[in-house]
């Protein structure tokens, strides 16, 4: 497997962390290669990889056995035009889209049907190599495909596959926009810890680490979140009264309803981008 030459178009952040991540699991530089227009993306790349990235996509689209499509949604029907003729002149590489809400019928309609395809929804975590990636296939793609898109990923992170392409969007809703929903509490507790007198510097550092611990323990303690609340909610104490005043707003349901608009807005999307 490592001797396949993997190939991204699109050298931004996402891309190099992935570059990085198969460099660190011991991929041979010479396997990985970029593709970018902008000089400034180009040269970051081979200032602080020490990879090969080219100004063309179809100088790159000739070379790779694997192709990760890591440009912006709005920008992939382009490209996948762009890239759809030279992919013809050859046995069709795997490609890998990261490409939030593009479907893979979408993807296949631009490119000229007959293509392996995984669509993948990483997070931003993935960037400090702490990713939670959801993943499907269609069924041009063999197994030993789908272990090579899935290794790729695993250098940055967890995956997962599910099992309809339609459940991509509730992937979307929890790990792609979730630490948005973490970054958010972490806020409003740090500012609620500010309000009670703590000096920010103070309240920052308790607000982070107790996030990370609880985040720590969920991971490593083998107990579901339900049995790790139960367990730090002494009856009669501190954590009780405050997790009562959380369930009296309703958090459970606000959850509820936050995911369903992310995932009803993950469709809007798919909708808009497949018109192209």
């Amino acid at each position: 497997m490592n001797n396949h030459t993997i190939g991204f178009i699109g050298a931004g952040n996402m891309a190099r962390s992935l570059a990085e991540g198969l460099v660190a699991n011991g991929w041979d530089r010479k396997n990985l290669i970029l593709a970018d227009p902008d000089p400034e993306q180009r040269r970051t790349v081979t200032e602080t990889l020490g990879l090969t990235v080219y100004e063309k996509n179809e100088e790159l689209t000739s070379r790779a056995d694997v192709i990760v499509l890591a440009v912006k949604p709005q920008l992939l029907h382009g490209v996948a035009v762009e890239i759809a003729t030279s992919l013809r002149r050859r046995t069709a590489p795997l490609i890998v889209s990261i490409a939030a809400g593009v479907r893979i019928g979408d993807l296949q309609r631009w490119l000229g049907g007959g293509v392996a395809i995984v669509r993948v929804m990483p997070n931003t975590a993935a960037l400090i190599g702490s990713g939670a990636a959801g993943m499907f296939a269609n069924e041009l793609t063999t197994q030993s495909q789908r272990d090579e898109a899935e290794s790729i990923l695993r250098a940055v992170g967890v995956t997962v596959w599910v099992r309809s392409e339609g459940l991509m969007d509730v992937v979307t809703a929890v790990s792609g926009s979730g630490p948005a929903y973490f970054f958010l509490v972490m806020e409003e507790l740090e500012r609620a810890a500010l309000k009670q007198g703590l000096d920010g510097p103070t309240a920052r550092l308790l607000t982070l680490e107790t996030a990370y611990g609880a985040a720590k323990m969920a991971l490593e303690g083998g107990e579901d979140p339900v049995q790790l609340r139960r367990r730090v909610t002494s009856p009669g104490g501190t954590t009780e009264r405050a997790v009562q005043v959380l369930e009296a707003g309703n958090i459970r349901q606000l959850f509820d309803d936050a995911v369903s608009a992310a995932i009803g807005r993950a469709r809007e999307l798919a909708e808009i981008l497949g018109k192209q």
